[in-house]
């Protein structure tokens, strides 16, 4: 089967089985996010660059699964993820939904643009002819300098990830097809992404900021992959949405 004609099929899907591929996009996020970070922090020691370089150089192959499970693959889940909850909530509110998907989007791309930073460390520590200009302790401080520049970026993106999942749980809210408390849940995912605009109050409360984004995106998670949507209910708030753009134009 070809993409367009797959896109084709989920696109004539019924809200049910959106919510549902939504949710296994959303679980691969969180599977392979959940493993990249584990992976990836074995590699790290805190202000220690030379211990972090020999960690990568020993490990190379764990140190590129986790640059493209963490960057590449989980972004573009979540684009797709964006694509389909957009789809979702569109008869909720159009505009509101549209904007939710920037944010998500530029979280997403951020993400994704952050991988540069991941793989710097692998060319400075490469040991090509043209780097012999450096000193060892100045690759290794490099390459430790590109892993903060990535986790500031990945601090970035997750304010974006904030907004989206304050808007999402807003529409959730409002929707009749969904239970309010996941979209009170979503909320309170969003606020604790949100702390990312502050690092240092980020940084107090980590890692215990992260529970917020876990149980919220979770539990959302698992229901739409055990429950999906109501359908009834949502041809029913779509109908009432094309009723009121109709009567408005």
């Amino acid at each position: 089967m070809n993409t367009a004609v797959m896109t084709q099929r989920i696109a004539e899907a019924s809200p049910r089985f959106k919510a549902r591929i939504a949710g296994a996009f959303y679980l691969v996020v969180f599977v392979l996010g959940g493993v990249a970070v584990f992976v990836g922090g074995r590699f790290v020691v805190p202000n220690d660059a030379g211990a972090t370089a020999a960690n990568i150089l020993a490990n190379e192959s764990s140190f590129r699964f986790a640059v493209t499970a963490a960057d590449l693959v989980t972004s573009a889940c979540y684009v797709a993820v964006t694509a389909l909850f957009y789809d979702l909530f569109k008869p909720v509110n159009r505009s509101v939904s549209l904007v939710a998907a920037f944010f998500s989007l530029v979280g997403c791309a951020i993400g994704a643009l952050s991988g540069v930073f991941h793989l710097a460390p692998l060319a400075v520590l490469g040991g090509a002819q043209y780097l012999s200009v450096f000193t060892v302790e100045q690759l290794h401080a490099s390459a430790l300098l590109f892993l903060k520049l990535y986790v500031q970026a990945q601090s970035i993106g997750l304010v974006f990830f904030g907004f989206y999942c304050l808007l999402i749980g807003y529409l959730i809210f409002r929707s009749n097809f969904l239970p309010s408390l996941l979209g009170l849940l979503m909320a309170f995912a969003g606020m604790g992404w949100l702390t990312f605009l502050w690092p240092p109050l980020a940084n107090y409360l980590s890692p215990y900021i992260l529970a917020p984004g876990i149980i919220g995106e979770g539990v959302l998670t698992l229901w739409l992959l055990a429950v999906g949507v109501n359908d009834q209910r949502w041809v029913e708030q779509a109908g009432r949405s094309r009723l009121s753009a109709a009567q408005a134009s």
